[in-house]
């Protein structure tokens, strides 16, 4: 029996297929996009009207700079390359925020507080979540620099809150926590961190018994708070019944007062509270809110009290709307009648009938049949004999 040498060639990946995407990205085709773009104009329109003035950030910045004031998470979601010309690492902003917030401190450190700014953009993730699996998405939102206040959060919930109406999103809710309340609490505790990773996992969790079991002289106050979690009004009432250490009745207050003045400008929102929720508010240090709608998967937008800048430090407020999570809560308008003009018409009578209203689609073939390339090209009036002359549908 002869021995036969096997030889194995080396495998061949097969040819990327020309219009296949990485996860998570993907194109954005008509009438969606144009559909997005009338909406974050909107927004940017009403934000303008009170105040809000619109900044610009760059895609990608130094990573240096970008990332000089962010946590760790929004590091590890950061896509890093080299800059051919500088050789310095650079980073794709995975969060707008952040950028704003540099702008404020730096380029505009001269303008008078409160500074109120508006942003529109996309954004690149390293990962997508489970409720948020798109990896590059359009951030819009605003952001008030230099207050410190219960006004300010109210004035940029309320100003969110309004342009989701006036985009005709129905069924909006506001959940508020104070993410910093529960790490205060371990602090006065004098709890150690394995003992804080335990209990703050079974708070994220909602279960009540292993925070209770794990935070020992905490128990009851913890117990306490996650009573004071659902509808604004019946959580007020038991939130302000806890006996609470004087060093954060501060931020106790603040939740109240800012829940209480929605309630008022607000009324027909829907408001819940959760003074124990932290996923996502890890950098927040005051009132944190998310934004949601009934029927619609996953939040609209969250924000809340941070410090923007190093030194000095200036309190702030903003708030972030995920555009692909409220596009689909958003009416779409009728789409536009379409005018087909055939070649040779002239110039004016196009411009007269979008003054008017109208798509105009122009033939650019003398020779073709223009109402067969009407039909073909969706439109529901052709000029003719100069006049506008509505199309027969098709039987």
């Amino acid at each position: 029996m002869t021995n036969a040498s096997v030889s194995f060639a080396p495998a061949v990946s097969a040819p990327a297929t020309p219009t296949l995407l990485p996860t998570g990205l993907r194109d954005a085709l008509p009438p969606e996009a144009e559909h997005q773009a009338a909406c974050v104009a909107d927004l940017l329109r009403g934000f303008a009207a009170e105040g809000y003035e619109r900044v610009e950030p760059p895609l990608v910045e130094f990573e240096d700079s970008l990332l000089a004031d962010a946590d760790t998470s929004v590091a590890r979601q950061t896509f890093r390359l080299m800059d051919p010309v500088s050789q310095r690492m650079m980073g794709v902003r995975p969060d707008i925020t952040i950028q704003v917030a540099r702008i404020a401190t730096s380029r505009l450190a001269h303008r008078p507080r409160p500074l109120r700014l508006a942003y529109a953009g996309d954004v690149l993730r390293v990962k997508g979540s489970q409720l948020q699996p798109q990896r590059q998405f359009t951030q819009v939102g605003v952001e008030l620099i230099g207050a410190a206040s219960v006004a300010a959060d109210v004035e940029v919930i309320r100003c969110a809150l309004d342009g989701l109406s006036r985009l005709g999103v129905a069924g909006l809710t506001v959940d508020l926590t104070v993410a910093a309340l529960v790490p205060k609490l371990f602090d006065l505790y004098g709890l150690p961190a394995a003992q804080r990773a335990a209990v703050r996992d079974a708070l994220d969790r909602k279960d009540g018994a292993a925070a209770a079991e794990q935070a020992g002289p905490l128990a009851d106050l913890l117990t306490g708070l996650l009573a004071a979690t659902g509808p604004a009004r019946a959580a007020l009432m038991l939130l302000t019944s806890l006996d609470l250490p004087d060093a954060v009745q501060p931020l106790r207050r603040d939740l109240t007062e800012v829940a209480e003045a929605l309630l008022h400008q607000v009324p027909q929102v829907g408001l819940t509270v959760d003074p124990i929720e932290g996923r996502g508010f890890e950098y927040h240090t005051g009132v944190g809110f998310t934004l949601f709608a009934r029927q619609v998967r996953g939040e609209l937008g969250r924000g809340g009290r941070y410090q923007a800048g190093v030194d000095p430090v200036e309190a702030s407020t903003g708030v972030t709307l995920f555009m692909d999570a409220i596009l689909p809560a958003v009416p779409v308008p009728a789409p536009r009648q379409r005018l087909f003009l055939p070649a040779g018409t002239p110039v004016d009578v196009g411009r007269s009938a979008r003054a008017d209203g109208w798509v105009t689609i122009a033939g650019l073939d003398p020779k073709e049949a223009a109402e067969a390339s009407a039909k073909r090209l969706n439109c529901q009036a052709i000029y003719r004999d100069g006049q506008i002359v509505e199309l027969k549908e098709r039987a």
